[in-house]
């Protein structure tokens, strides 16, 4: 079992967690810091679509850029273009300057994690030590059967996996030699060359299982990014409260994360509409509405999230709905953005929506 992580001295220009969980509870009046990503959905896409959104991201300012970690599109048809994940990840490296950059979420299930520690530190170097590391279990069985790839057992087994993969990770991303047992994962006297830029590279576990999930964030991660109301939300931030106490580390060290899909307009009616045209070239149906707290990917044709997910409306409206989340602690923001890439959601965002929130941060760009 590798050890869980603790707090490490910062050096000049590494990455540093934000305010968020350090205003969290213990001054809800004091909100975080609003920082502010894109996730770039990784399906019926354009490589020049990809690289034109990514450098106008980079240029209204904000924080990171994402994309999924899939093999095949995971809404409507499964057979729309898909890139692989930490290609395309390289290629915005070379093609972007400022950005922090990473997937929402890299499956674990897809590469070992010596090779995905080793192609972390690639894309890191390409960067110039810009690498976030997004990684959960995995989840969609069909890609998996599909190309071949153990999909496991279960979640459990999957998500036991995760816990051990990100140890690794960890210990060969900060020059360790690994020696481990397994059982998923056995290597013997592993040391990599070179490190990453910064002498590390943040990790980012996804997800809100509160046994297994929250454990793993606990021990590892530098971030913790998941979806629901704030309510929700505040439920399972108790949960990690108490995984990060049984472990002894400082919750405070680790940043909350919120995503969802954001459509930007003049109103909720505007918004719903345009989010409908977006879905519809995606091949699948937006009946206006949610489904529920969980996501429903029982019937691919339906847009299955829950409301808790989706976020349409005006400015007023979206900063409103983002204050919610910084109430609780969440103060970094990851819109979501179907292809073709709703430049008007990403320019508003940034330019209306942000500076209602946080004028400090965002209000003088």
């Amino acid at each position: 079992m590798f050890p869980a992580r603790r707090r490490r001295t910062e050096k000049p220009g590494d990455y540093r967690v934000s305010a968020m969980a350090r205003h969290s509870t213990e001054t809800p009046d004091v909100p975080p810091p609003l920082r502010l990503g894109i996730c770039l959905w990784n399906q019926a896409l354009e490589w020049s679509d990809v690289q034109e959104t990514a450098r106008a991201v980079e240029a209204l300012g904000y924080d990171h850029l994402w994309i999924w970690d899939h093999l095949l599109s995971i809404y409507g048809e499964s057979d729309q273009p898909v890139f692989e994940a930490w290609s395309t990840l390289a290629g915005l490296a070379a093609s972007t300057e400022r950005l922090q950059l990473g997937p929402l979420v890299t499956a674990n299930t897809f590469r070992s994690p010596a090779l995905l520690a080793k192609i972390v530190t690639t894309v890191d170097h390409i960067s110039e030590g810009r690498v976030i590391l997004g990684i959960g279990g995995g989840w969609f069985e069909h890609e998996h059967r599909a190309h071949a790839i153990d999909f496991g057992s279960g979640a459990g087994e999957r998500l036991d996996r995760l816990e051990e993969a990100v140890g690794l990770i960890r210990a060969l991303l900060a020059g360790e030699e690994v020696s481990s047992d397994g059982p998923c994962y056995p290597v013997r006297g592993l040391r990599h060359t070179p490190l990453p830029v910064r002498g590390s590279v943040p990790v980012l576990v996804g997800g809100r299982g509160k046994n297994k999930t929250l454990r793993t964030v606990a021990r590892h991660a530098d971030i913790w990014n998941a979806y629901g109301t704030p309510a929700e939300l505040v439920e399972h931030d108790d949960v990690l409260r108490d995984h990060c106490t049984a472990v002894g580390r400082d919750h405070r060290e680790i940043e909350r994360s919120v995503q969802a899909k954001v459509v930007v307009r003049d109103s909720r009616a505007a918004a719903e509409e345009a989010f409908g045209r977006m879905l519809a070239r995606n091949k699948t149906v937006w009946t206006g509405g949610g489904r529920g707290a969980e996501p429903d990917m029982t019937n691919r044709a339906v847009f299955p999230d829950p409301d808790s997910a989706i976020w349409l409306g005006g400015p007023a409206e979206l900063a409103e709905l983002i204050e919610g989340y910084r109430a609780v602690g969440f103060g970094t923001v990851i819109a979501e953005i179907p292809a073709p890439y709703d430049r008007e959601t990403i320019e508003r965002l940034a330019g209306e929506v942000a500076p209602l929130v946080d004028a400090e941060r965002w209000g003088a760009r």
